[in-house]
């Protein structure tokens, strides 16, 4: 029979006497990450590589440090980089719903903002004291004379023409001339002309009729010369403009000379002046209105504003943006809308940028998770990284949602690297299902949930967790406290050989131990405070742990941990509910009856396991009955059931619990009930690894504790779990005290025993086993069924026969 295990292999402790500090205090801090050589490399070549789809995406769980790890290396990264270019939008003066993108060079964007605007502010003085000069008055008052004098000329001519044809003009304005016949020098009356004979009457009115002609034709002239008046009037106001222009954006054309699409804006911008000269002089204040009306008709300047988009200090960096809320608007950027007069109206000046056009020429960090629950945003990011271009387009005219005149201003071009930070699954899954997720996102980082627990390790730990310390302005940990920490950090690991990696679990338990030993007076933190942190965590999160303790120690649940019994045995269970995590024991039954070869799985048969624990109990079946009955029938009926449990159970930590319990029941062998059992098996009876099974064992312990501590105990794990142990003190004690022994197994036949007292058996040269061994006894109740079985069937035919 197997001997139990010793302390040494139950828990695996951290030797303080490698670390040659007193305090973390002493300690240089860590600026590497710990343990994860292999993401950041993978994050380097991700951040380095050029090339199109080379973005990142990083993974692993959450809490394990990835964020603030890559960020601190893009920050690094980024300080060694050029400033991208600066990017503001201006009015397109030819189609005001597309605004125009201007680059230029870091910071350079905001003083073109300023040098416009001091033209703009300068044009608004200098012009109107412009067209009020003598100078400009002078030239008005020459082109209105010459017209005047042209006027003058074509109604003298007029009036002589009207005395040709006996008529008697009157030019009431330049548009407008009246006339009346004349005859014997005398204007007649409509009285008179009435008495007038038919004859004169008809020759009046031919003269007439061609005098009125005269008179359309002289006035058409008139109105030529109106609109030759205001041309010239016009172009003598757009040419004193330009000449005005000219002086003062002279130097604006030559410091941007070097910048085509300025200068094109530039000459757009003072053909736009020129054509809308009046804004600047005219004075509504003056038109008598009231004034909510004078300010509605103010001219309105914001055409000629700069909407800065982007712009950045001079400084040799570039951007790493960590955009928290990746809506589609806070990606890539908005166009918003003022009300006015009941109506929605927008321009180029409300265009807002996104996270995307912060990190251009940079760096834009996304959480995976975020973006995916953002409607539009995982599309619209896949759409500008393949086009490489930032287009701000409006979801709501997209989608027809309100009918609101929106703009569409230039794309901007964009060079960024994307890293996406995510679990594990997510990458998984959009690898499979998303075609364009392997295009654009080449490198994956995958960072480590625990590492080697070695000496260089430990004191790169030690380092670590002194520099969080430092960082959070918590006591500094004395080395006993640094041990307990990385032995719970094995724990967690699930490893007693690993420590753990999650920088989030480790920096909680800092804070709280922090916490315990300023309440306990001390000036660094020790081996004590972790303690009591740890087990203040654990208190406040197992209400449901100790109600289902008190369950059992009440016999609600039952469990026997005394005595002996055939077809009863204690399986372990693992529990996690919410961050807490523990064991306690359950009982399954067993029941075996002469049968077809069916191992019947109640849980299996009312749908209450999972696939997983259904596979264990058919491998199972398939190991007893190769085992058993190789050369007979298999004439077993057998069932099997978790009892008092009403949820789902799966895995297959219990199948080797169940084989133990079958045998017992074939063999009519009772078990002893103060152990308890876990670990899988296979089709050849060797017994495998499970998970969690620090907590079962303590599970189990603790509930014994509740029952009976005067009592003797055991708990039998499988072998491969052996690594993995790092129980709690209390447990380590009992076994010093021999009360409690923890047993690890390979086979069936080594468990059977220790749980039976009695030998397992091995088969001689001829396959057969000892009587009195447990495979004997088995292998006895399954000759006993398949020989009734047989026998049954010879009964059935001679009736068969005598009923024929």
């Amino acid at each position: 029979m197997i001997e139990p295990l010793k302390t040494s292999q139950l828990f695996h402790a951290c030797d303080e006497n490698i670390f040659d500090f007193k305090t973390t205090q002493d300690l240089e801090p860590l600026n590497a990450i710990l343990g994860q050589e292999s993401a950041l490399e993978a994050v380097a070549f991700g951040t380095d590589i050029r090339q199109d789809g080379y973005n990142l995406y990083a993974m692993g769980p959450s809490g394990s440090g990835k964020h603030s790890t890559i960020m601190t290396f893009l920050e690094e990264k980024a300080s060694k980089e050029s400033t991208p270019r600066d990017w503001c939008y201006v009015n397109n003066f030819e189609d005001g719903h597309k605004p125009i993108a201007l680059d230029f060079p870091a910071g350079e964007a905001a003083i073109f903002q300023e040098d416009i605007d001091e033209l703009i502010e300068l044009l608004k003085t200098m012009l109107p004291a412009i067209f009020d000069s003598d100078e400009y008055r002078n030239e008005r008052e020459l082109i209105n004379q010459k017209y005047l004098t042209r006027q003058a000329e074509i109604f003298n001519e007029l009036q002589d023409a009207a005395k040709e044809y006996g008529a008697s003009i009157n030019i009431t304005s330049p548009s407008k001339v009246t006339f009346v016949p004349v005859v014997d020098g005398k204007v007649l009356s409509a009285e008179e002309f009435k008495e007038i004979d038919p004859k004169t009457k008809d020759e009046i009115a031919e003269r007439m009729a061609k005098f009125e002609q005269l008179v359309k034709l002289r006035l058409r002239e008139v109105g030529q010369l109106n609109k030759a008046e205001q041309r010239e009037l016009k172009q003598l106001k757009q040419k004193t403009t330009a000449d005005s222009l000219d002086a003062v954006m002279g130097d604006l054309f030559v410091k941007y000379a070097d910048m085509e699409k300025v200068v094109e804006y530039l000459k757009a911008l003072k053909n736009d002046i020129s054509h809308n000269v009046q804004d600047f002089i005219s004075k509504p204040e003056e038109m008598g209105l009231p004034q909510f009306m004078t300010d509605y008709y103010a001219p309105s300047f914001t055409r000629y504003h700069i909407n800065l988009l982007i712009t950045h200090d001079a400084k040799n960096a570039a951007p790493v943006i960590f955009e928290d809320n990746p809506t589609h608007r806070n990606l890539v950027g908005t166009v918003e809308h003022r009300s006015q007069m009941g109506t929605l109206v927008t321009d180029f000046s409300m265009i807002k940028p996104g996270a995307l056009h912060k990190a251009n020429g940079g760096y834009l960090v996304l959480d995976m998770r975020k973006i995916l629950m953002q409607p539009f945003s995982w599309e619209a990011l896949k759409r500008v990284l393949r086009s490489k271009e930032i287009r701000i387009e409006s979801l709501a005219e997209q989608y027809s949602l309100v009918s609101t005149t929106t703009l569409e201003p230039e794309a901007i071009p964009i060079d960024v690297k994307v890293i996406l930070i995510g679990e594990r699954m997510f990458y998984y899954l959009l690898h499979q299902y998303d075609p364009e997720f392997k295009e654009l996102f080449k490198v994956s980082a995958d960072f480590e949930e625990d590492m080697p627990r070695d000496d260089n390790s430990m004191v790169q730990f030690a380092q670590m967790i002194g520099k969080v310390a430092q960082h959070e302005n918590l006591l500094p940990l004395s080395r006993s406290s640094v041990a307990k920490m990385i032995e719970h950090s094995s724990r967690q690991a699930g490893h007693a050989h690993k420590v753990s990696t999650h920088l989030g679990t480790m920096a909680d338990l800092l804070k709280e131990s922090d916490y315990w030993a300023r309440k306990a007076g001390h000036d660094v933190i020790e081996r004590e405070d972790v303690t009591a942190a740890l087990k203040a965590q654990v208190n406040r999160k197992n209400r449901v742990q100790n109600r289902l303790y008190e369950q059992i120690e009440e016999g609600t649940l039952i469990i026997n941990v005394q005595g002996e019994s055939i077809g009863n045995i204690n399986a372990l269970s693992y529990i996690s509910i919410g961050a807490h995590q523990f064991g306690a024991p359950s009982r399954i039954t067993a029941r075996t009856r002469l049968g077809k070869g069916e191992i019947i799985d109640i849980q299996r048969q009312v749908e209450m396991s999972g696939p997983i624990h259904s596979k264990g109990v058919m491998i199972l079946s398939a190991y007893l009955s190769a085992k058993y009955a190789e050369d007979m029938p298999f004439s077993l009926s057998a069932s099997l059931v978790f009892e008092q449990t009403y949820g789902m159970i799966d895995g297959d930590s219990a199948s080797s619990t169940e084989a133990y319990v079958l045998l017992s029941s074939l063999a009519e062998l009772p078990i002893k009930q103060n152990f308890a059992v876990t670990g899988s098996v296979n089709q050849f009876g060797e017994v495998q690894a499970i998970g969690g099974v620090n907590e079962k064992i303590e599970g189990f312990y603790d509930i014994c504790m509740y029952m009976d501590p005067q009592q003797s105990y055991g708990v039998i794990i499988p072998e491969a779990n052996v690594k993995h142990l790092m129980l709690k003190q209390e447990i380590l004690d009992a076994v010093d005290a021999g009360t409690f022994a923890i047993y690890a197994v390979k086979h069936i036949d080594e468990g059977i025993e220790v749980l039976t007292g009695v030998p397992a058996g091995q088969a001689n040269s001829r396959g057969n086993y000892p009587k009195d061994s447990v495979n004997g006894k088995v292998i006895k109740r399954l000759k006993k069924y398949a020989k009734a079985v047989k026998e049954a069937q010879k009964s059935a035919k001679k009736e068969k026969k005598k009923g024929d």
